[in-house]
């Protein structure tokens, strides 16, 4: 590509965190708006993923898009519909590898996995005409409940985590591989509740026994602590959305956002890398829900 995306989004991105914006908690600040909370979503209704969660949030805040999903203008047009004239896209990330062979100096044949980004320009459905009913219709409304909510209680639970309750602190304990979180009583709400259990559980699939995530962090607020603590916030934004939950903005952003910021400006790729092991932790403590499944329906 001509442009350098990587620098278009982390300038994106940084220009919200210098106005105060955490662009992956916009939606719920916003209210977004009266249906339920969830990922962007492809025309099939496949959720987008990683960077491309945090892009196409922030383009439906500012562009005041309700609708979720999001598609191409050949496939609006294969759908019998068209974008409307004068409507912008927004762009999308594609990365995967393309394979190579080689001859190496002693005549035998290397394959190499090279990898490559793509962008490509995607319209919310409410910028386009004519197409099927159902990507018009609007969600139920979640009717908030202000006592534990049985779905997150449930995912978390399969994790198989250590969770203990006590203090007025949360936090991910290496050394004793434990989360620790205040009282369910003493937060604001339940959704706060299971945003920050969301948060230090993302902490929590950094163990070297699981996905082994180390960014060199030495001591509390150096650059490793800054890069996952980035880690945790999207991730924790990724597991509210796909469990319907509202997270809001905790008091500690402000100390995160310069450190956050440091990081960003320094490294045009941080986002990305921060946005795919967020999704790479998400995988991995959705996927403690469906082993979970499974041995139910086993026993």
């Amino acid at each position: 590509m001509k442009t350098d995306i990587y620098q278009k989004v982390t300038d994106k991105i940084i220009a919200d965190l210098e106005q105060g914006d955490l662009t992956w908690l916009k939606p719920w600040n916003n209210g977004n708006m009266d249906g339920r909370i969830i990922k962007p979503l492809r025309h099939n209704g496949i959720a987008y993923s990683g960077i491309n969660v945090l892009m196409l949030w922030a383009a439906s805040i500012e562009q005041g898009f309700i609708s979720s999903h999001w598609m191409t203008f050949k496939q609006a047009k294969e759908l019998g519909a068209n974008v409307r004239k004068g409507e912008k896209g927004n762009l999308v990330f594609y990365a995967n590898t393309i394979t190579k062979s080689e001859e190496k100096d002693n005549g035998e044949t290397e394959e190499r996995k090279i990898p490559f980004m793509k962008g490509y320009t995607v319209f919310n459905v409410e910028q386009i005409e004519g197409l099927p009913e159902q990507f018009y219709a609007k969600p139920e409304p979640v009717i908030d409940d202000v006592q534990r909510n049985e779905e997150a209680e449930a995912f978390f639970a399969a994790t198989g985590a250590v969770i203990r309750h006590g203090g007025n602190s949360a936090y991910y304990s290496g050394g004793s591989d434990h989360v620790q979180m205040p009282v369910f009583e003493s937060f604001r709400s339940p959704e706060s509740y299971y945003a920050t259990l969301a948060h230090e559980l993302t902490h929590w699939t950094k163990h070297k026994t699981r996905l082994d995530r180390e960014f060199g962090r030495k001591k509390w607020g150096d650059e490793g602590y800054a890069k996952e603590e980035l880690v945790a916030e999207l991730g924790a934004a990724f597991l509210c959305a796909d469990l319907g939950l509202t997270p809001e903005a905790g008091l500690d952003h402000a100390a995160y956002i310069q450190s956050w910021l440091k990081v960003l400006k320094d490294d045009k790729r941080a986002i990305f890398c921060a946005a795919a092991h967020a999704q790479r932790a998400a995988d991995y403590l959705h996927a403690f829900q469906s082993n979970h499944q499974k041995e139910g329906v086993a026993a």
